[in-house]
């Protein structure tokens, strides 16, 4: 599992780097994680301090690299 979800962590990071800072839900659509996947590639990613996130509602975020 850890492999699956370093490799959507990549994936992310990815996307994010291509598109600038970009919406959960705009994220999950255009990699096709799952809710649950999508959710530990953030939290890998913000273990690594390599991603800030900002409210974009009550449930929504919207994320983007640090630079």
């Amino acid at each position: 599992m850890t492999t699956d979800i370093g490799n959507a962590a990549g994936t992310v990071w990815t996307l994010l780097s291509e598109k600038g800072p970009t919406a959960t839900d705009k994220i999950r659509s255009a990699t096709k994680l799952s809710s649950a996947l999508l959710n530990m590639a953030l939290g890998w990613l913000a273990r690594e301090d390599k991603i800030e996130l900002a409210a974009k509602g009550r449930s929504e975020y919207t994320v983007k690299l640090k630079e």
